[in-house]
């Protein structure tokens, strides 16, 4: 068993590096992470505009606009991990979120959102040298919510908004372990009667919370001719993990079959952004958001007398971006009709001591005559910790959105 437990420890760290909290909830997505978001840093949900459509951390926003905005998106990543001279790489594809919103004229907007909260992806084989037996690691799952939005300007003061949203989540989780047989001990010419047996630990699990269909955003959004700026409330919440546990001996017996249900507290998250407009066309925004994590996370765990919590820290995010907006006139020459971007942000993650900071660059680029653009963003930072035990990384990645806008309802 120590041998078991030498070559899960060694295997883990892998896992940790390529992808943060595995064990817990994976690693978290910037909220309403779209493509044109991304290359201006994640800033900019204080900034209004046809095409901006909606966002999760401020529902207000989604009262000024005036068309309808059709939003989806994917994200590509790639991954390098490094620490004492080891070294790993992953690479893995998503889709982020997908957005519909439509306006009502004086009775407000509605909107709904489908986008990815917290993901697990890795999928890797080792081969132990000193206990002469193949370890097998897979971990796979995403939370999801989807996101009913409504947002109304107020009647006598039309400069502000209010907004409100619901968080429906969903989603699943697995884990499946697998460790060789150990023939360590045996004679080599007696290694043939010890079989090649594996000793596997799946788990599976659904994702829903506690006592409730869903948790909720409340926003107050402020448009000026110059200046626009938001407030957001989130409220705190539980995540009830059910998982399913199995022991299996070489695939065929189940040793030991067991459920339990694993809860997560995830703490209230205050949300503020300011978007400043320069000659009409140039905005410089900055957005914080910063939720206080109290409780440590409970962990998949399982056999192999696993961790059974990850250490949390005070999670916040601030970031900055600049957009130049592009000429709405189709008559105009279409580099003057791109939208131009670039942003950069520092975070906090809710594992302890793991940081990031990143940068970004990105571009929307106009289709036809209606408003129909292709956003692309090209971001790139690193992860880091504290502690020189963890894992540095570099990633680089690349998110493409697709954004419609039409007049569904509306007169000529």
């Amino acid at each position: 068993m120590k041998k078991f437990l030498l070559a899960l420890s060694v295997f883990s760290g892998y896992a940790f590096s390529s992808m943060i909290g595995l064990e817990a909830l994976g690693e978290e997505q910037v909220m309403g992470g779209t493509a044109s978001a991304a290359g201006r840093g994640f800033a900019g949900n204080a900034k209004t505009g046809d095409a901006e459509g909606l966002s999760v951390v401020n529902p207000a926003r989604l009262a000024f606009d005036a068309k309808v905005v059709f939003n989806l998106n994917f994200a590509m990543e790639m991954e390098d991990a490094r620490n004492k001279g080891h070294h790993y790489s992953l690479s893995n594809m998503s889709m982020p979120s997908f957005n519909l919103s439509f306006p009502m004229g004086s009775f407000g907007a509605m909107g709904l959102s489908l986008w990815q909260h917290y993901a697990s992806s890795f999928n890797e084989e080792s081969k132990n040298e000193e206990i002469g037996s193949d370890v097998k690691l897979e971990y796979q799952g995403s939370v999801y919510e989807l996101v009913p939005t409504y947002a109304v300007r107020l009647p006598f003061l039309r400069s502000f908004s209010l907004g409100a949203s619901a968080h429906v989540v969903m989603g699943n989780t697995s884990r499946n372990l697998t460790l060789g047989g150990d023939d360590s001990s045996v004679d080599k010419s007696d290694t043939w009667a010890s079989g090649n047996y594996v000793i596997s630990d799946y788990v599976d699990g659904t994702w829903e919370i506690k006592n409730h269909p869903a948790y909720y955003t409340g926003a107050l959004q402020y448009r000026g001719k110059m200046v626009s700026y938001f407030f957001s409330y989130t409220t705190g919440y539980t995540l009830s993990n059910t998982l399913d546990y199995n022991f299996r001996f070489s695939e065929l017996d189940t040793l030991a079959a067991t459920r339990s249900v694993r809860e997560i507290e995830v703490p209230a998250m205050l949300a503020t952004g300011i978007n400043y407009r320069l000659a009409k066309r140039h905005n410089i925004m900055m957005d914080l958001t910063w939720r206080a994590w109290d409780k440590d996370v409970q962990n998949i765990a399982g056999g192999w007398n696993m961790p059974t919590t990850t250490e949390t820290q005070t999670d916040f995010m601030v970031s900055l971006g600049y957009q130049c907006d592009g000429s709405p006139l189709f008559y105009e020459s279409y580099w003057n009709r791109i939208n131009y971007r670039a942003g950069a942000w520092y975070r906090n993650w809710y594992v302890k001591d793991v940081f990031e900071v990143g940068g970004s660059l990105g571009g929307g680029f106009p289709l036809g005559r209606k408003g129909t653009t292709i956003d692309v963003a090209l971001q790139g930072g690193k992860r880091f910790a504290d502690t020189k035990s963890e894992w540095e990384e570099l990633f680089i990645g690349l998110r493409i959105g697709l954004t419609g806008i039409a007049a569904w309802g509306q007169t000529r």
